[in-house]
């Protein structure tokens, strides 16, 4: 598994696959070798300029490459329900829930949720769960779910999921990250008890160059914050391409289980893929449970054909 790389992707001819924030960093990668690789690639993103930017230089790149664009605004849950119902196509192989936000200031989504919590995760449930039809229906699909190793730094509280007590942008962002693990913990149990193949895995790139460092500090205002994070970027970062690994090879290595968390190899920071340690909160089923039931509750989406 260490030496796993680009190369080693399996086909993934006649495959449909979904990946969140595919514009730029990481999503971008992704749904790049997802489409060397032969998959109809649909690019979900916010901007339909650079959305549609990102799906022409795909094409431009890889002769014979299917990306497409879809606009898909993870922060507003009625963007949600317009992308599911509009999906063009009768299957989903591949849902890679890429995009998000890291340590921004307070804000909130358009549905009055705490932005990162709002757009991490509940969008993301949301999401899978509207899809989670077309996902049951095609044989062998994998929900990819994107993580951080930043999550170790807090625990939700579900009492507060929104941070209304109090709200610290790095803490904000490591409950998001840890909801998103405990997503995917509780979506492979219910996968399982089901008697689905769909399999539910998360992955990180630990320290890779993104714009998404730099997103809070511009929108501060932060001079010295944004040059420390571009100076981390190019000093001790790996690439976005060695970022994508770990999320492509949850996506496609045919030995990847229900419930892993790929990162990079070397100190979870950088490397080829292996697997990650994840924080024990993360595995707990009772705060899974509540954690699904609370997101059915803000959503609105009710994911009927998994109830267990």
């Amino acid at each position: 598994m260490c030496a796993w790389s680009l190369k080693d992707i399996p086909e993934q001819d006649g495959r449909v696959a979904v990946v969140t924030g595919a514009n730029s960093g990481l999503g971008h990668v992704v749904a790049r070798e997802l489409a060397r690789k032969g998959a109809r690639v649909v690019l979900a993103c916010r901007s339909e300029a650079r959305g549609s930017a990102a799906a022409d230089r795909i094409v431009g790149e890889i002769p014979g490459a299917l990306a497409e664009f879809a606009r898909l605004d993870l922060g507003d849950l009625g963007s949600v329900r317009e992308f599911a119902d509009r999906f063009p196509y009768d299957r989903v192989d591949l849902l890679v829930n890429n995009a998000g936000v890291m340590a921004l200031p307070y804000g909130t989504t358009a549905d009055g949720f705490e932005t990162q919590f709002g757009v991490n995760h509940l969008g993301h449930f949301a999401l899978t769960g509207r899809l989670l039809p077309l996902l049951l229906g095609s044989p062998g699909a994998r929900v990819v779910t994107v993580s951080s190793e930043v999550h170790a730094l807090a625990n939700i509280d579900i009492d507060d999921l929104n941070s209304e007590r109090r709200y610290r942008r790095w803490t904000a962002y490591a409950r998001s990250k840890t909801a998103n693990l405990l997503f995917t913990h509780e979506l492979a149990r219910r996968l399982a008890a089901h008697g689905a193949d769909v399999v539910a895995a998360a992955a990180h790139p630990g320290y890779a160059a993104t714009n998404l460092q730099g997103a809070a500090p511009r929108m501060q205002g932060r001079r010295l914050a944004g040059w420390a994070m571009e100076l981390g970027n190019r000093v001790i970062a790996q690439s976005a391409e060695a970022g994508a690994l770990p999320t492509l090879y949850a996506a496609t290595a045919p030995d990847v289980r229900p419930d892993s968390f790929t990162g990079p190899s070397f100190l979870m920071w950088r490397g080829a893929p292996a697997p990650s340690w994840r924080a024990p909160w993360t595995l707990n089923d009772t705060a899974a449970e509540r954690l699904w039931a609370a997101s059915e509750e803000l959503t609105g989406v009710s994911c009927d054909v998994l109830k267990v």
